[in-house]
């Protein structure tokens, strides 16, 4: 599959990360390095859980790179989280995966139409800005589709990685 990345045309994706508990934070030891991971299940249209998603976030990436990158992540992981919850009938599970180097979140959702980025209304003050805001700032995206529904993904860190 293809996915976006800044700067450039498509690039090819990877697997996704591997999954972990459907909720909490954990640690796996990999070498002297730390992957961190945040998973949650998100009710069906539960837009409380958005500003919660960014708390956890923003706690899981405390020790990571530079806050405005941390800013970054919180704001498009609610971007993501948000869109599952409105655009979709059912609910949503999103995955963190924090590695020395570079951020992927994941948020599944188990509807089969796919996210439509577009050039939001200058009218609209609230809406259509979501996927814009994540083809302008991620490093990579992409959308993965699985058996029921499909994964709106983002990668922060590796392009900056030195």
């Amino acid at each position: 599959m293809t996915s976006q990345a800044r700067g450039g045309g498509p690039v090819t994706a990877g697997a996704s990360a591997a999954r972990g508990p459907v909720d909490g934070v954990n640690g796996t030891a990999h070498g002297p390095q730390q992957v961190r991971r945040l998973s949650r299940r998100l009710g069906r249209a539960d837009l409380k859980a958005v500003p919660e998603v960014r708390r956890a976030v923003r706690e899981l990436l405390r020790h990571w790179r530079q806050p405005e990158e941390s800013d970054v992540a919180e704001l498009l992981t609610s971007e993501l989280v948000t869109n599952a919850l409105v655009h979709t009938d059912d609910d949503a599970i999103l995955t963190a995966v924090v590695f020395p180097h570079k951020l992927r979140v994941e948020v599944r959702d188990f509807t089969a139409r796919g996210p439509l980025p577009r050039v939001p209304d200058a009218g609209d003050d609230t809406g259509g800005r979501g996927l814009v805001l994540v083809e302008s700032l991620a490093d990579a995206w992409g959308v993965r589709p699985h058996g029921v529904g499909k994964s709106v993904w983002f990668e922060l860190g590796d392009a900056r990685a030195a």
